[in-house]
């Protein structure tokens, strides 16, 4: 199971609808910029994942949207962390946001390194 960890996004099986064109291209895009909350707070690159934003004001329905995605590495989206050192969104939204900025904030942040990117 811990070879799951390491495995890039388009290479793993995710639950839901398969992504149309546009919204695997988008992926792709923010999975290039790579984490957001690491260029954020360090100004550095980091692989990434998509994080779907699937409740608050972006996405009222909690349907899972593929454009509602933002670039976070591992230990940011899943590793179950909340220390000094890093805050991990799942499962710690409260004070993943409080420390990085919510997850509309780094749409925003995401959409302005997507455009740099071309």
């Amino acid at each position: 199971w811990l070879l799951h960890l390491f495995i890039p996004h388009k290479n793993r099986i995710v639950k839901g609808k398969s992504p149309r064109k546009a919204e695997k291209e988008w992926m792709d895009k923010i999975c290039q910029v790579g984490c957001i909350v690491c260029w954020k707070e360090m100004d550095v690159y980091s692989p990434a994942e998509p994080h779907h934003i699937v409740s608050g004001s972006l996405n009222p329905r909690g349907r899972k949207d593929h454009m509602l995605t933002i670039p976070l590495c591992p230990a940011h989206h899943r590793f179950n962390l909340n220390n000094e050192e890093c805050v991990s969104r799942h499962y710690f939204k409260a004070e993943f946001e409080k420390r990085y900025g919510t997850e509309a904030e780094l749409l925003e942040e995401t959409k302005k390194k997507v455009e740099k990117l071309h």
